[in-house]
Parts: structure tokens; sequence; C-alpha cells
């Protein structure tokens, strides 16, 4: 008699609109009746009628969210308990969310949740790290690999790679999330890369899991702010995932990076070395000629580290122990006749041999170098691998003791 087809229509949508998530309901049947509504309200004692004739639709509305309202008169295995809404009104209010409805007379009736974006589905890539599951969304993720551990060389005395020819630095995932110390003992390193395309990192977790849709569920307040995870999702045998944040996660490999952070996969990559093993400071800042003396030296047994400039320098040879400190003289803030100085002025480090290595190779440079303390001074200008070889040897013998 409406005009309606037999077939009712029920439609479930799904969008994300100003900052939540809206899912709705709604059909093309009757709508729902006001007046019983409003007789209801009535019956069950819950306004007076000068009160209940005054309620606007929305208010109306409101009264069937109630525990036990309902405007049928018989009950049935799916409707006249009045709990159907008064359940859905629970759920929403338990994640902060809200719900509204609306009606019209004759066409149909809409059941709208809107509900924090928090708890939108996402896909995220599980990955597991000391025996923990965590996902990180695939919108953040540039790529993942599978990297041998013959492909991973160092720069700056830290483990990088190349990818597309850019160098990506790698980073411990136990490390960074402070679970565990164990060494990995697989053949290759399961690798994912977050950031921007001019910084990329190199996440190194235990395993891949897989991708999987997650129902993300916000953490519970009184957990604080838990660095580096945004939410938590419930796996299908009930056991809990951590999300990562991945964009806090990069700014804290950054900060981690610049405050020398960072140690342990240094360990998982490369052999822990000999104690017996000499060990050597190289203090330039270039950082072709520092990769050029380290590999060099590290080519011959020798444990090489690098130093930016001659405060960098000054500041790892009083935290460490070092057989030898090679130096360039020009560098910004100290430079390497004033820190040949420093190290032989100190009672303590005053036996650690120096040696410079400067463009400059006129007498009066050498002298000036010689009379600041150090032991061994080599003109870039003549500079070649042998006389490096020869000069670190004759100071300091061998590689290993």
């Amino acid at each position: 008699r409406a005009g309606k087809s037999a077939e009712a229509v029920l439609k479930l949508e799904a969008r994300h609109s100003a900052g939540v998530l809206l899912v709705t309901v709604s059909d093309d049947g009757a709508g729902v009746d006001l007046e019983k509504v409003r007789q209801a309200i009535v019956q069950k004692k819950l306004a007076i009628p000068s009160v209940a004739n005054r309620l606007s639709e929305n208010q109306l509305l409101d009264f069937l969210l109630l525990p036990g309202f309902t405007v049928k008169e018989t009950v049935t295995e799916i409707s006249g308990r009045g709990v159907g809404l008064d359940v859905v009104q629970n759920m929403i209010k338990s994640v902060r969310g809200n719900l509204r409805l609306s009606t019209q007379a004759g066409r149909g009736m809409r059941v709208q949740l809107q509900l924090p974006l928090t708890l939108s589905v996402l896909r995220a890539l599980l990955v597991e790290v000391a025996g923990e599951p965590y996902g990180i969304p695939l919108s953040q993720i540039s790529r993942t690999i599978k990297l041998k551990r013959d492909q991973v060389q160092k720069l700056e005395g830290r483990p990088h790679f190349q990818i597309s020819g850019q160098s990506v630095g790698l980073l411990s995932a136990r490390e960074l999330f402070e679970i565990s110390d164990a060494a990995l003992a697989a053949p290759d390193l399961s690798v994912v890369i977050v950031g921007d395309r001019s910084d990329l990192y190199g996440l190194v977790v235990d395993r891949f899991l897989g991708e999987k849709e997650l129902v993300v569920h916000p953490l519970d307040p009184r957990l604080g702010k838990i660095r580096d995870i945004s939410a938590a999702a419930l796996m299908e045998d009930g056991s809990p995932v951590l999300i990562v944040d991945v964009d806090e996660m990069v700014r804290t490999i950054e900060k981690m990076l610049a405050s020398g952070g960072f140690n342990h996969l240094n360990e998982q990559v490369f052999p822990v070395s000999s104690p017996r093993q000499k060990k050597i400071l190289i203090a330039d800042d270039s950082l072709t000629i520092r990769e050029l003396e380290r590999k060099l030296l590290q080519s011959r047994g020798y444990l090489a580290e690098p130093a930016v400039d001659g405060m960098d320098a000054w500041n790892a040879v009083r935290a460490g122990q070092y057989d030898l400190v090679i130096t360039d003289v020009d560098m910004p803030g100290l430079n390497g006749i004033e820190l040949a100085s420093l190290i032989k002025s100190d009672h303590q480090l005053k036996s650690i041999p120096v040696m410079i290595v400067s463009y400059k190779e006129s007498e009066s440079d050498k002298l000036r170098g010689m009379e600041a303390g150090a032991d061994y001074y080599l003109s870039k200008g003549s500079f070649d691998d042998q006389a490096l070889l020869q000069a670190v040897s004759d100071l300091i013998g061998e590689a290993h003791a």
C-alpha cells in the first residue's frame, strides 16, 4: 500500500569522517511510531502525560535506549524484551562513542554509531620480537626485506646496508623496545624499513608473521603513555598484540642515534671482538678519510672506531680504552694539535701513542705536532695504505697482542 517493494532493504555502511568512524544501519521499513513511544513512556510511568507531550522527536527516540523499554505488546524471539538498543548503547559508551537514532514515518529508521577513529580496522604487518607479536601499520612501511649478513657494512661504526642506491641504517627492535638482549641466530635478518625518503631506517625483527587486519583498541589510560606504542588488538585466540606508533618510533630512533644509543645490533651482526684485539680511535672531520682509514685498519685485524672531530675524540678517549689515536689537524672546535696536547698532558692517557695524519707537510707543521706530543706525523700528500699500516705497526705492533 505504501508503494514499496515486497523485499525489504537493510543497509550497513561504514566510513571515516572528521576523525571518527561512522557505522550506519538503516532500513526502509515503517520507521518508529513516535506516538506509540509517547504512550509507552506514560504507561511505564517514566514521565507524566504533560511532560511526555512536550518531548521532541530526539528525546522520544532516546527512550528506546533504556533497558527494558519497548513499544511491542508481545514478546517474540527477536523483539519485545527491550534489550537490543540497550546492549548497543552500553557497548558504545564503553569505547567512548556516541549513538544516534533517526526515523521517518513510513520511510524507515537509521541507527548511527560514532566511534573513535582508533577503533577502526587496521591492516598491519605482524612481526615477532623476543617471542612477542607486534603490529606495524602497512601504510607506514616503506618495504620489508630479508637481508643477508654479508650485505651489512659499517658506516660511522654502525651497521648499514644499501638499497636502491640509498644507505639505510640498521637498528635492533629488541633494543628499541627494551625487551631482550639475546642475539639473533638466523642466517638472514628480517628487516622492516620505515621513515621518509630522506631518512630510512631498517628495523631488525626476529621474524615476519604475515599481514593481518586488526581491530584497534585504545590502551587502558591507567597504563599511561607507552613509548612507541599507539594501541593494541586481540588475536583470534585472545592473545594481545601491541601496535607500533611508527611516527613516534622514528623520532625515538633519531634521539637514540644522536645520543649514541643502539649498540646491541653491532653484536648481532658483527662478531664480538677479542679482548686482546688492539683498538684504534680515528679522529677526522672527513667521512671519506675516516672510513678509508677504518676499513684499512680493520682489514688488518685492528678494531677501529671513528670520531667526527677533536672534541668527539677527546670525549671518546677519556671514556674508552684505546691503544692508539690517529687524528687530523684541521678540525672544527678542538683541532688535532690541541687533542694531542690534551692527551699527552693527562697522566692517565699520556701513554697512548698519537699519530697525526695531515695535509700540512712543512717542517714547521711537523714540529708543532711533535712538540704537542705526537708520536708520529704522516703526510696525507704522500699517504698510502702501506705507509699507514707500517706506522701503526711501529707504534703498537700487530693487531692482536
